[in-house]
Formats: C-alpha cells, structure tokens, sequence
C-alpha cells in the first residue's frame, strides 16, 4: 500500500515575497489573495522565513514599536517586529519546510508536533514549490468509500496477506471499514485490522473476523 504523498495534496504554485518587500505590499498581499501567511523567499526561490498574519499585526499590537519594551521575554520578538517596514523586518524564521515526496502522515505529524497551520513545501534544489496546510491533510479523509474498500480488498487482503477473496467481506460506510469473514489464526485477524487501519481514507475499523487457532497467546500478543 503507497500511502499519498505531499505532493498529491499540495497547494500549487504558492505566492511568495522577497525580503524587501515592504510592509503594506505584504498585508495588501495577504487581505487581497485572503491567505494567512507567505513564505519570504531569496532569489533562488529559497524560504528564509515566513511572515503570518499574527507577525503583521504586532505593528498595530505594540503602536509601531511605540509601546515601552514588554518585560516578558517572550513578547520581545513581536514588540520589535512592529516598528518593522519589510517582510526581513516581519518574518518569523525559519520556515518550516517539507519535500513533496514524504509521505501524508510526515506532514501531519509535522503540523500537529510544531502547532503550525501550514507547511512550504520544497522541491530538491530547497526552492518553495507548494504549501501543505491541515486542511490538506485533512481532505485525504474525503475519500470515496469505494475507493476504500477497492484498497482495502486488493492491496491489503490479497496482496498483502494473500487471503483467498471471498473469504473476508469488506464493507465501507463514511470511511469506518467493516471486515466480516474468518481466518485461520488471531495473529492474521490483529494484521488485517492494523493494515486496514493504515489505509488512506479509513476513519475507524470493526473487525467482526473471527478465526481457528489463537497463536498469540505463547508469544504474549
């Protein structure tokens, strides 16, 4: 089974600026093209960082730099990013990147580890080629339940388990796979859950499979 790569979900061709561009050229980008964020790129097409939508309202937040110092350290970055005047002055670096040709999951895990809402990603000379969002991510579980089912019959039953067809029933309702049927043992009923589990798309598993000879118990499982 191949799992969807970032490429396949990506956002391209994605917008970027230079770092000299200056700040209203970046705000009037992000209200008039309404994304959150664009990656400020060098002259190879390279990420230096990225300026958000929160990075640009720091000018507002802090009066232009006008506001006294903060004394919490961790607002001292944002008070200094409002007297900014370019996207260099405003970014938030680095940016964070992934190549297009890691898998979904990558991605996904990328997001969630790091609480980002987007990654740039980047093709093999490092230039910015797309963006991958959550709700990218999120779309692979949009997948027709035919579709589900087809990968779950051919790709995890028969060619990865080499289980004779008919012998399992496969059946997908809202992306939650119902597996119906026997097998021989236990340890071949805990695989055809886990790797119907993996397959793009599926929301849940019952496993209804009932089998012969349960040879998990000496090996603990």
């Amino acid at each position: 089974m191949r799992e969807p790569t970032v490429g396949s979900v990506m956002t391209s061709p994605v917008i970027t600026v230079p770092p000299a561009t200056p700040y209203k050229d970046v705000v009037a980008l992000l209200a008039g093209k309404r994304i959150s964020a664009v990656p400020v790129v060098d002259e190879h097409g390279r990420p230096l960082g990225v300026v958000s939508e929160a990075d640009a309202l720091a000018k507002q937040e802090f009066h232009g730099g006008a506001d006294p110092v903060p004394w919490w350290p961790r607002r001292w970055a944002r008070w200094h990013k409002a007297s900014g005047a370019t996207a260099a002055d405003l970014m938030t670096s680095p940016a964070l990147t992934i190549g297009a040709d890691e898998p979904v999951t990558q991605a996904a895990r990328r997001l969630a580890g790091k609480r980002v809402r987007r990654l740039f990603v980047v093709g093999t000379d490092g230039a910015v080629t797309g963006v991958v969002s959550r709700h990218d991510v999120l779309t692979t579980f949009l997948r027709a339940d035919d579709e589900i089912r087809t990968d779950v019959e051919e790709n995890v039953l028969r060619r990865g388990m080499w289980v004779i067809p008919g012998t399992v029933t496969v059946a997908v309702t809202d992306g939650v796979v119902t597996l119906d049927g026997a097998l021989d043992h236990r340890s071949a009923v805990q695989v055809a859950e886990r790797l119907t589990q993996a397959v793009t798309g599926v929301v849940g598993v019952h496993n209804n499979l009932s089998y012969d000879i349960d040879d998990t118990a000496a090996a603990g499982l």
